[in-house]
């Protein structure tokens, strides 16, 4: 216990799955959390159940698309916190499903907006306050999707996630030098409510499972102990990293 003790952690889409999961496991291990996903009263749930076990944790409601936003929950972690030391920048969308003909441009660019736009606005204000720290570690959620599989049907979540590994790469680039350390964290399935739109039946989700090495999907507290690792000092020297914790998804051909 206590990975994180003394450290501040920013996560977003905090309300449910893998960014739930993450904000009880890092409080758990020590460090204050801010939590930012749109629905406030699932935030404030898991607000009470960090404190209730003893831990440190605020939250602001807000969409991450906003510039307003990304600057308001690294203010409230200075304000509440003194400073910030992790952003596990986890919020996302599925986006338009089906023939990429089909998509609508302005459903494209909500997706490339939730997805990417928000990792960029992120670390916009994430980075000056760690540096003000002198260390930090940036964390953005992308996918195996467009990186190692491809799949029909999901051209804008693929794009727009895939993305997310060419910024940490040039984040990684340009920090590192002065301490922060940028990562993507790349889950395969998930039981997560993103994970069952995508799989909608049982039968979809027994396929999506039987892709995998392991033959099952994660559960997001598989996926949080990645970012965990990834946001602590075990991970010293992992910097511009596309970190797959995909159960063998993108190895698998049986």
């Amino acid at each position: 216990m206590g990975t994180l003790r003394g450290k501040t952690a920013i996560i977003t889409g905090a309300s449910s799955g893998i960014g739930k999961a993450a904000a009880l496991l890092f409080a758990a291990e020590g460090a204050s959390v801010v939590l930012g996903a749109r629905r406030l009263a699932e935030l404030n749930a898991v607000v009470l159940e960090i404190r209730q076990a003893g831990g440190e944790s605020v939250c602001l409601a807000g969409d991450v698309q906003e510039e307003a936003f990304a600057k308001e929950l690294v203010s409230l972690a200075v304000a509440r916190y003194g400073g910030l030391d992790i952003g596990f920048n986890n919020a996302g969308t599925l986006g338009p499903m089906g023939p990429t003909p089909g998509i609508e441009l302005h459903r494209w660019r909500e997706t490339v907006d939730v997805n990417l736009t928000s990792a960029f606005l992120a670390a916009k204000y994430q980075v000056p306050a760690m540096l003000d720290r002198g260390a930090g570690s940036l964390i953005f959620t992308s996918t195996f999707v467009g990186h190692t599989v491809g799949f029909p049907g999901v051209a804008a979540y693929a794009a727009s996630k895939s993305g997310l590994v060419g910024l940490a790469q040039a984040l990684a680039s340009e920090f590192g030098p002065r301490g922060i350390r940028v990562n993507a964290l790349l889950p395969g399935g998930t039981d997560t409510s993103m994970g069952r739109a995508m799989n909608a039946t049982d039968d979809a989700i027994a396929h999506v499972a039987s892709l995998h090495a392991l033959k099952r999907i994660a559960q997001p507290v598989e996926v949080a102990r990645a970012a965990l690792f990834l946001a602590s000092d075990y991970a010293s020297f992992v910097t511009g990293t596309a970190m797959l914790v995909d159960g063998g998804v993108s190895i698998n051909r049986t």
